[in-house]
């Protein structure tokens, strides 16, 4: 075990598949010697090379097509979105190519190996145009896989499990846990499961479900709950497509209420897929309505960002509001 940052665990992650597999490629903005705005890629180019860690042209659409068309041709590149607000140039490449390679062939060929790196998310000041959270947008596409981790344990893991994964992935970072999650990290390769849920802490009286840095928001809020006697089940949801329906649903069969939270806008967000699915699943064993925590219907603002964020006060007042319905 090693104590690591986020970004060190990313880091971490891109070294260990980097030298176990030759085809293992990442590139991006700004990815090579400067070792991207973040530096999630330090030191990689210097270790493998130019022709397997580089600089691309400022332009999203030809990144992800580049990578498309290494990945068709057996390559397993990792592209790097330098802020996932700026993924939108790449939305037809993702969704019409990305997606359906595999479908559109019956097979014959299949863009399998690719994974597409974004930071996400707010809490650094960012503004409207570098704080986004785009992960619905893409759960709306079949063919793809979404993943979202919450710590740097977590963030290893899941990143070598979607490189060697056989589809698509689109991995979402969460940018303001970068350098403020520490933990312990193992040192070899291992791969934790994509598509399952994990359940942080049992309870009986309420769900309270989240991804990525809401988890952090999550464990405050339910600090709070519990010094007043409610009893909370907390579930990391880490993969939004596909996403871990029997663990949720079995979770709201116990506990019989759900609050679910995340940073992107109410309005299209998947919290309301999860709340559509688990009330078909569950009505019946519902003691109160779903709740929804999540960011405002607005562009993301710069000075208000504080309010505009789910913040742990929010989640634990739905929380309360849930169990006293």
């Amino acid at each position: 075990m090693t104590q690591m940052n986020m970004l060190q665990a990313i880091n971490n992650a891109l070294d260990t598949a980097m030298g176990s597999d030759e085809r293992v490629l990442c590139f991006g903005e700004d990815v090579g010697v400067f070792g991207g705005v973040f530096r999630a890629t330090s030191n990689l180019q210097q270790k493998y090379g130019k022709a397997r860690c580089f600089n691309t042209p400022l332009v999203e659409q030809g990144i992800i097509g580049f990578a498309n068309g290494l990945a068709a041709q057996g390559s397993v590149p990792v592209a790097e979105i330098q802020f996932a607000d700026y993924i939108f140039p790449a939305f037809d490449q993702i969704v019409n190519e990305s997606a359906k390679f595999r479908y559109r062939s019956g097979n014959l060929f299949n863009v399998g190996g690719l994974t597409i790196r974004a930071p996400y998310g707010g809490g650094i000041a960012g503004g409207l145009y570098h704080s986004q959270s785009p992960e619905a947008y893409f759960a709306h596409t079949p063919g793809l896989k979404i993943v979202v981790p919450r710590n740097p344990h977590q963030a290893k893991g899941l990143l070598l499990a979607s490189i060697h994964d056989k589809n698509p992935t689109l991995f979402f970072e969460p940018k303001r846990l970068y350098r403020a999650s520490v933990g312990d990290v193992p040192d070899e390769d291992y791969r934790l499961p994509l598509g399952e849920a994990e359940v942080l802490k049992e309870g009986t009286d309420v769900t309270v479900l989240g991804w990525g840095a809401q988890m952090e928001v999550i464990e405050h809020a339910v600090e709070m709950a519990e010094k007043e006697g409610i009893s909370c089940e907390v579930i990391d949801l880490r993969t939004i497509l596909p996403w871990d329906v029997e663990t949720v649903a079995n979770s709201v069969l116990k506990t019989g209420r759900l609050v679910v939270t995340h940073e992107a806008p109410l309005t299209g967000g998947f919290a309301g897929e999860i709340a559509a699915t688990i009330q078909e699943r569950c009505f019946l064993y519902l003691e109160s309505p779903i709740a929804r925590v999540t960011g405002m219907d607005t562009p993301f603002p710069l000075v208000l960002e504080k309010e505009h964020l789910p913040n742990s006060l929010k989640v634990h007042e739905a929380i309360r509001s849930s169990v006293e319905f």
